[in-house]
């Protein structure tokens, strides 16, 4: 069997029946994208042990993230693992590939002052619409959980807000539709501490927009992903700051949080993160401003 059909089939009868809507999407994307351009056409029985090393060290050359790599691979031996269970193929090799070294990508966040600029636009415009954005930064919520945000999911009396869910765009048929679904990780779900601040401007902004979602839109079910990507991507142009995707938002509240103090283990928690080795692996070597000020108060002993 051609391994473009077989792929076809592991992903619709083996990995969508048992996996979330969205860890399907993202596969079939990965696959499409990656694998098929260059393996598709090969029969699944004769995909050699030095082929597959070819592909996965052509992988590195693409600069693609390391977790985007690891799905690819990810993929690629899970597919080929089942063929030879269902006698599709006598063997697989994929399990022979070293995998190549992937170059950790630096983490991209918004200075200080580039922080401010943002902030005050977003207060200066007094649109519900772009609070998200403040919210974002403060909170270091992934933009699929900010968009998926009821008003059920903040306890204004706690001043907390919880995490419990999800969201992506879909187009079927050509039409839009937004799909919501569990977090990430199971350790994405948690509930987080908001700052006062924050929790006041959030109760203002329930009584002024009476809608379901936190950032209110036309639509009944909130903002579009890709639309308030183009939204934020918008303001920082208006701002002249070097455009940065909205994860941005994220690795900078990460590295605000690291910078006043807050431990490693707190900060894992807030992130959603399954354990604080991943978070210290991440930004510890990102506060380049906060190590020039510790080396600059050590600095004051000298004479």
């Amino acid at each position: 069997m051609v391994y473009k059909e077989w792929l076809n089939e592991w992903l619709e009868f083996y990995v969508k029946p048992s996996t979330k809507e969205r860890t399907y999407r993202k596969y079939r994307q990965q696959a499409e994208k990656y694998i098929l351009p260059v393996l598709g056409e090969r029969e699944t029985d004769e995909l050699s042990a030095v082929e597959l090393q070819k592909f996965s060290v052509s992988l590195t050359e693409r600069d693609l993230a390391t977790s985007t790599m690891n799905g690819v691979l990810f993929v690629l031996k899970s597919s080929l693992k089942r063929a030879v269970a269902l006698g599709i193929a006598r063997r697989q090799y994929a399990d022979a590939i070293v995998r190549p070294k992937a170059r950790e990508k630096k983490v991209d966040c918004f200075n200080k002052e580039e922080q401010k600029k943002i902030e005050r636009y977003v207060s200066e415009h007094k649109r519900s619409y772009l609070f998200g954005i403040a919210l974002s930064l403060y909170t270091g919520l992934r933009i699929g959980e900010l968009l998926a945000l009821t008003w059920e999911d903040i306890d204004f009396q706690k001043g907390t807000v919880t995490i419990t869910k999800s969201c992506f765009d879909s187009w079927e048929n050509g039409r839009y539709k937004k799909i919501f679904d569990t977090t990430k990780t199971q350790s994405s779900e948690r509930e987080i501490p908001l700052p006062k601040q924050i929790v006041e401007v959030l109760k203002s902004l329930r009584r002024q927009t009476g809608a379901r979602f936190v950032v209110a839109a036309k639509s009944e079910y909130g903002a579009q992903i890709r639309a308030y990507q183009r939204s934020f991507e918008l303001v920082l142009r208006k701002l002249n700051i070097k455009r940065k995707g909205f994860h941005a938002l994220r690795h900078t509240f990460a590295t605000r949080a690291l910078e006043v103090g807050m431990d490693v283990k707190t900060l894992s928690e807030i992130l959603g993160h399954k354990n604080p080795t991943i978070t210290l692996n991440r930004y510890a070597h990102s506060l380049f401003e906060h190590k020039t000020e510790m080396m600059n108060r050590v600095g004051r002993l000298y004479g």
